[in-house]
């Protein structure tokens, strides 16, 4: 099964190979799809009728606001993405752990306190 962080990278980049890039690559994109829905969310709430409205005029601002929020969350200026690798980095030290064959941390105190 691919793990989710690994959608968009193919086996033989070195993001697929390190599970801290990722970690960062998936709280991007993350982060790109908030603002979307955040920006999205803004420009509907509009106050008055704009006389050179259409649907070409709608999918233009959708694709800049699609660029924007691509550009915000690379700068970011919102730090999401920075409060999810916090979050999860954890665990994914913890992945990378066992992946190389080490022991963690827990079953090493387990196996001490057998008599």
């Amino acid at each position: 099964m691919t793990s989710p962080l690994a959608i968009g990278h193919t086996a033989t980049s070195p993001a697929a190979q390190d599970p801290r890039a990722q970690l960062r690559a998936a709280a991007q994109q993350f982060e790109a799809v908030f603002l979307r829905q955040m920006i999205g969310s803004m420009r509907q709430a509009k106050l008055a009728d704009d006389p050179l409205d259409s649907s070409a005029t709608d999918q233009f601002r959708e694709m800049a606001d699609g660029q924007l929020a691509d550009s915000m969350s690379h700068q970011g200026a919102f730090g999401i993405a920075q409060m999810l690798i916090a979050q999860f980095e954890h665990q994914v030290g913890g992945q990378a752990q066992a992946a190389a064959g080490a022991a963690p941390p827990a079953a090493a105190t387990s196996n001490g306190a057998q008599s």
